[in-house]
């Protein structure tokens, strides 16, 4: 008699357990879906804003081709428009873009429904950074893109009604990381050594499957290119024995300085910054206003993202020695400015300057080695990520004989750089970036995240 409730409740449990098994199932499809299609359009949308870019950056060398003059009116005037555009409709555009993305994979459910990571912010975010290229912004692509590519991500979760984790805006970024450089082991590194806190295991397999989707879309579109130029040389072991700690030293003071001003913009710890804070678009014109005179004193070098620059340093040409004071001035005044623009590119242009310096001091050493032991120098004093620089610098042009140079020089100018500013700059602005926060316009200008 008492069989038969007995396999009553089994059969039920057995049914109950073969319905949660199948629902799971059904997430995880729709999950890998969301993960698939985001990363896809993502790709595309890359390398879309990548060629718009490269665009618009022309204009303002063909504005000053006209009339020399031109950008000392031209470029305040967009600048403080954009920023008072970005001040008073999408404030979550401001900045690089990156800190944002840190912010919202610590709160990934609040995150997903605020503005910090919609499809309304990442198109503002788009508009604002090619409009801030077009006025001579020295400024770069990737950080936006991160931002775009996470907003991208969440939206096709969303759409298909899959639960917000911290790795939905790991896993976006990254893929932003990777096509934007076509770089995709950097796009992994810079998920583990920037966006993510925690790092599980099925993070990791979300992020790598993005990033792999991601870099086939770019490499489908266009090619296998080498993103900063070609450097084959190698360095003898005597010879980066004595530049990595040069190079180290001198790349992670700079750095430092840099991130340490725009924190201190950020926080407002200082009086300059709290008076620039009350007068947001005054402030960005004089901004805009050194942008030009600089871009007028160098003849356009320090306009723009720097790519081409960076390049011709890269494959070993000689340059200008006033690049790198030039482009560090540029830079900063274009990231304290609050304009929507990245900080990567603009940095390793900086860094090639930088190590554009080094070369007249070691003449028997390959210029091109040199200069990346600048660049990675000064990009880990700003960012303080020396896995995700040396990645990127390998993969991005072929230097896969001064790897060992390059970690050497990357970790002195991490160590460097932490005596000058402890705060590492991303995590340092996310903090002004939490989903917590929806400031006002008037109420927090500073957006140089």
């Amino acid at each position: 008699m008492r069989t038969k409730p007995i396999l009553s409740r089994l059969t039920r449990l057995w049914l109950l357990r073969l319905n949660r098994r199948a629902r799971s199932e059904v997430v995880d499809i729709r999950r890998r879906i969301a993960m698939v299609s985001g990363a896809v359009l993502l790709g595309m949308i890359a390398l879309a804003f990548a060629a718009a870019g490269d665009r618009v950056q022309p204009l303002i060398f063909a504005l000053a081709a006209r009339l020399w003059w031109l950008p000392v009116l031209v470029t305040p005037a967009a600048f403080a428009l954009i920023v008072w555009t970005a001040n008073r409709y999408f404030p979550e555009s401001r900045g690089s873009g990156i800190p944002q993305i840190i912010a919202a994979a610590r709160h990934p459910e609040q995150a997903a429904k605020s503005k910090l990571v919609s499809l309304r912010t990442a198109c503002a975010k788009l508009g604002l950074t090619l409009a801030t290229l077009a006025a001579g912004g020295s400024v770069g692509r990737e950080g936006p893109t991160v931002q775009v590519s996470a907003a991208i991500m969440v939206a096709m979760h969303r759409l298909l009604k899959v639960r917000m984790t911290a790795g939905v805006f790991i896993a976006g970024g990254a893929a932003g990381v990777a096509a934007a450089f076509n770089t995709p082991l950097a796009g992994i590194a810079f998920a583990i050594e920037e966006l993510a806190a925690a790092y599980e295991q099925r993070v990791a397999v979300l992020t790598m499957g993005a990033v792999m989707i991601a870099g086939l879309v770019s490499l489908s579109v266009a090619g296998d290119y080498v993103y900063l130029g070609v450097m084959r040389d190698t360095l003898p072991v005597t010879d980066a024995l004595l530049i990595a700690p040069i190079a180290g030293i001198g790349g992670g003071l700079a750095g430092g300085l840099f991130a340490k001003i725009i924190l201190a913009a950020s926080d407002r710890t200082a009086g300059w910054a709290r008076r620039a804070a009350r007068r947001p678009v005054v402030f960005a014109a004089v901004c805009g206003l050194v942008v030009a005179l600089v871009g007028i004193a160098t003849d356009g070098a320090t306009w723009g993202t720097g790519y081409d620059v960076t390049k011709f340093l890269v494959e070993g040409n000689q340059g200008k020695l006033w690049f790198f004071p030039a482009k560090f001035t540029a830079a900063l005044a274009s990231t304290l400015s609050g304009a929507p623009g990245g900080i990567f590119a603009p940095s390793l242009a900086v860094g090639a300057g930088f190590g554009n310096l080094l070369t007249p001091a070691f003449p028997d050493s390959p210029a091109g080695a040199v200069v990346m032991m600048g660049m990675v120098a000064y990009f880990v004093g700003v960012v303080r990520a020396p896995l995700t620089a040396v990645i990127i610098l390998i993969e991005a042009t072929a230097a896969r004989g001064v790897i060992v140079p390059l970690f050497m020089t990357a970790l002195i100018a991490d160590w460097t750089s932490a005596q000058i500013c402890p705060t590492r700059l991303y995590h340092g602005l996310s903090r002004q970036m939490l989903p917590a926060k929806n400031p006002r316009a008037d109420g927090d200008p500073q957006g140089i995240a």
